[in-house]
């Protein structure tokens, strides 16, 4: 990147050790280094995690179990309970308004002789309001005197008070923020009307109003996603400019001519991202390219075009896929789409051995092969490619970052596509994804029946069953999704092995049914796979293990159990299973969700068949970080910042990023400065944050 550019800064005041803030001794010190905070900056830089309102509340317009200020009369005489030595009770009534109220304090007699008749107090604590009872937490006795309504409240640990640590924070406010560097231009600030970084930083700790409050962390949510996708947008610059790439000047005759040979008529979302891999192709950057589809919208006919379109401009092509089973599917239906073109496609997996394997590895190495379908067989040591020019690799987040990397070294800088049949929001795509180019087909094909999707309770398993058993006699066949292999003590679920004895009994002599979960071995589960793709069972009773890269076109029916426990993106990955052929499929949700969120993920779920809909629903009810069913470790950690609550300022964020990173004026104008040392220390600039 020639705009790099050797940042070098005298120690400013704010690196000073936290100790030399006058009352901070060598114990507290320590403390403080348990929260990560070592110096000046690191104290100031310490964000509130929530805070208290005390401002006085009408106690009819107050919740139960609400947290609340109210200020009134003492009515009665304080007087206290023992229950033990350590344990009492000290119990008042409080005039507040229209409302008598009782206050309750636990383990603190010391209050009776500051409390009397006829004085006026502020109490803050918990409204029950079926007793008309206040648990105190806080008293002061005289008016209501907070001189902010809202007071920061930390995550510390037990040997450092809340009241001390603010101020520590006021302290070092008071005497250090002249060195307080602003990060932000000024023309963003002006255009954004945002604080500038002093006046936020005294804002986020001591806030004098809910206003200020919030105008100090919206400064903050922009600043971190600005720095946040500078370094993405650094680290994709970087990618681009220190990867040679490799030009495939594809045959666009041929291309076409193979695009008209299709079976099917391409929909215009997938002309549109095979138009975007195919000028990545042809740039002498390397392609870095995420293609998202819903399950069934023709992923696989995009990257046949593309491996074909490599092909043609004389390179080698490998799709990596996470199971064998869908290995060989691919195969199989690459095989059937290139059967009319000169092109050579092998399938290479775990169960391709001996004198058949070395053929084949023989043949990839001199160039015979066109096309390699396979798993991760395909970065064995041995596998050696002629001229790789395409790397595909279907869902991406199935592999780790190394797996992907071998891949793409098997050839010299070949252009890199992943693809997830998983809709990732547009704020988790722009955020984990970020150094890299998101293209998304948006649109299934003409025709296509959408899956009927119905909520039952469990109670009403038997017209379920009935249901199935209409299907069945159709000669199709139904999957049965549960979520645990075994029964639980603790977890009331219906498990795999009990699901699958009940209905060997229900359809005995009827339907073959097959078991599957993931305490089988990789070649017992290939085994009771292939036996339900050859409908030697009818019935495939199994985990979540079959939720990605199984294709059944007979199967027309799924009946998931506890399906409240599943997340949305889960369930719909589940349900794409079927609706995979022409015959219209069902999805039966069976569950009794006990809570609101539960109840609401059913309701949407029988309501929309769009994957990316659902995803953004997921995100909101779940959180990002468990999107993908395990912890992403892509996901960045912000102090302020929420992506899903603060989308719009992420893409804001985004797209101001992207203008700074590509102009001149940000590698080389004073007012950037702060911005460029923080990208230095982040180690964009070297690429050392890359896969």
């Amino acid at each position: 990147m020639e705009h790099r550019s050797t940042l070098v800064s005298n120690p400013s005041p704010l690196m000073q050790p936290v100790d030399t803030l006058k009352g901070v001794g060598k114990e507290t010190a320590l403390s403080l280094n348990g929260l990560g905070i070592y110096s000046i900056q690191d104290l100031i830089e310490f964000f509130p995690s929530r805070y208290e309102d005390y401002r006085l509340k009408d106690l009819a317009d107050v919740s139960h179990e609400d947290r609340v200020t109210v200020e009134g009369k003492v009515h009665s005489q304080p007087s206290v309970m023992f229950y033990s030595k350590k344990k009492s009770r000290l119990t008042f009534k409080v005039l507040v308004g229209r409302y008598l109220v009782n206050v309750t304090f636990f383990n603190q007699t010391y209050l009776k002789s500051k409390v009397h008749i006829n004085d006026t107090v502020t109490i803050t604590g918990k409204w029950d309001k079926h007793r008309q009872t206040i648990a105190g937490q806080q008293i002061h006795t005289g008016p209501h005197n907070k001189q902010g309504d809202f007071e920061a409240v930390y995550s510390l640990k037990a040997t450092l008070s809340q009241k001390v640590f603010r101020k520590f924070v006021g302290l070092a406010l008071s005497q250090y923020s002249e060195y307080l560097e602003e990060t932000l231009p000024e023309y963003l600030l002006c255009q954004y009307k945002l604080l500038n970084r002093r006046d936020a930083l005294r804002s986020l700790h001591f806030p004098a109003s809910e206003s200020e409050m919030k105008q100090a962390k919206r400064r903050f949510v922009f600043e971190e996603f600005l720095c946040f996708q500078l370094k993405m947008q650094a680290l994709r610059k970087f990618e681009r400019e220190h990867s040679k790439g490799t030009v495939q000047a594809y045959d666009n005759h041929k291309l076409k001519h193979f695009i008209q040979s299709l079976p099917f008529t391409m929909t215009n979302a997938q002309k549109r991202v095979v138009n975007d891999i195919c000028a990545d192709m042809k740039s002498p950057y390397r392609m870095n390219r995420l293609l998202q589809g819903d399950v069934g919208s023709g992923k696989t006919a995009v990257a046949a075009v593309c491996l074909y379109g490599s092909v043609t401009a004389g390179f080698q092509g490998a799709l990596m896929v996470p199971t064998e089973i869908l290995a060989e599917q691919h195969a199989e239906s690459l095989g059937q789409l290139f059967e009319s073109m000169d092109v050579n496609v092998a399938l290479l997996t775990s169960s391709v051995k001996g004198k058949r394997r070395k053929e084949l590895l023989t043949r990839l190495e001199s160039g015979e092969i066109d096309i390699l379908v396979g798993t991760h067989a395909l970065i064995q040591d041995d596998v050696n490619f002629h001229r790789l020019g395409l790397v595909i690799t279907d869902e991406q987040h199935r592999f780790g970052v190394q797996q992907r990397r071998i891949l793409r070294e098997k050839g010299e800088s070949p252009d890199v596509l992943f693809m997830t049949a998983t809709p990732i929001p547009r704020t988790l795509a722009i955020t984990v994804f970020g150094e890299m180019d998101v293209s998304i087909i948006d649109e299934m094909p003409a025709g296509r029946k959408e899956i009927e999707t119905y909520w039952a309770k469990e109670e009403m398993l038997d017209r379920v069953l009935g249901f199935m058993e209409k299907e069945l006699v159709k000669g199709h066949q139904a999957y049965v999704i549960c979520p645990l292999i075994e029964e639980s003590e603790k977890l009331d679920l219906q498990n795999t092995l009990d699901v699958h004895a009940q209905l060997v009994q229900y359809f005995h002599g009827r339907y073959g049914v097959g078991l599957m979960h993931g305490r089988l071995s990789a070649e017992e589960k290939e085994a009771v796979m292939k036996a339900f793709t050859e409908q030697k069972i009818d019935i495939l009773v199994s985990t979540t293990v079959v939720e990605v890269g199984v294709n059944v076109p007979n199967a027309t029916m799924m009946v998931i159990y506890d399906a409240e426990r599943f997340g949305l993106s889960q369930l719909h990955q589940l349900r794409g299973r079927v609706g995979r052929g022409s015959a219209q499929s069902y999805c039966i949700l069976l569950a009794n969700p006990k809570t609101e969120i539960g109840q609401e993920r059913m309701k949407i779920m029988t309501e929309t068949n769009d994957g990316f809909v659902l995803s953004e629903k997921d995100l909101e009810l779940r959180g990002p970080g468990d999107f993908f069913g395990k912890k992403q470790s892509g996901l960045p950690e912000f102090k302020v910042a929420d992506m899903v609550h603060d989308y719009r300022a992420l893409e804001v964020a985004r797209e101001d990023a992207k203008r700074l990173i590509e102009s001149d004026a940000f590698w080389k104008e004073k007012e950037y400065e702060v911005l460029r040392r923080q990208l230095d220390k982040s180690g964009a600039l070297s690429g050392e944050k890359l896969d």
